[in-house]
């Protein structure tokens, strides 16, 4: 009797997690938000319809973060998106206090710092947007149809690795499935694992 309550307990506590962490599904409508952007203005995921949209978690004291910045990686990648009429946003979840947390001044001068060109980005301090689409890491990117569904979470690449030397020969996953979309096919490889820090939710 003792072991069935402890383990109904579990199980209450894990539906409580899995409820409050929720995860996008793939091929199924993207999480809905209304964001605030670093520069002040409002984005509404439903007023990108009709544009294929990327979603990139950052936290710019992150080593893997640090890899994919400092050798112009991901800023390459943005400026390549944008000039496919993509719009990547960056989303920063870290909670007040924690690493990674900057108000809007600070995230547009370390993307000036840093040559990059993301299309806006948004700053979730609640973690809402975070937890809605079950982002894990920095980075962790996902990528959204212009009808507006999931069509690809994960990795950035296939060589989870804070070393700028791997970037060459690592499996570039959000590239490709950038090309998938645009040449009107389904994302071949539409789920990956992501890698570097936690997130820093609020506890």
């Amino acid at each position: 009797m003792m072991i069935q309550k402890r383990q109904l307990l579990v199980l209450a506590l894990s539906l409580g997690a899995a409820t409050a962490f929720a995860a996008a599904t793939l091929d199924q409508p993207a999480p809905a938000f209304t964001a605030t952007t670093a520069d002040g203005r409002s984005v509404d995921l439903a007023s990108l319809r009709g544009k294929t949209v990327v979603l990139e978690w950052t936290n710019h004291d992150c080593p893997y973060v640090k890899k994919h910045y400092d050798s112009g990686n991901i800023p390459a990648q943005q400026k390549e998106a944008a000039a496919q009429g993509v719009v990547w946003l960056q989303v920063i979840s870290s909670a007040p206090g924690q690493q990674g947390f900057v108000d809007g001044a600070t995230a547009a001068k370390l993307n000036a710092s840093r040559n990059a060109a993301p299309s806006g980005t948004l700053l979730d301090p609640t973690g809402a947007i975070g937890k809605a689409y079950g982002a894990q890491t920095t980075p962790h990117l996902y990528i959204i149809t212009p009808t507006g569904q999931l069509a690809y979470k994960g990795g950035i690449d296939s060589i989870a690795t804070a070393k700028k030397d791997d970037i060459a020969k690592a499996e570039p996953y959000v590239k490709l499935a950038l090309a998938d979309l645009a040449a009107g096919r389904k994302v071949a490889q539409a789920s990956t694992r992501p890698y570097g820090c936690s997130v820093k939710y609020s506890s």
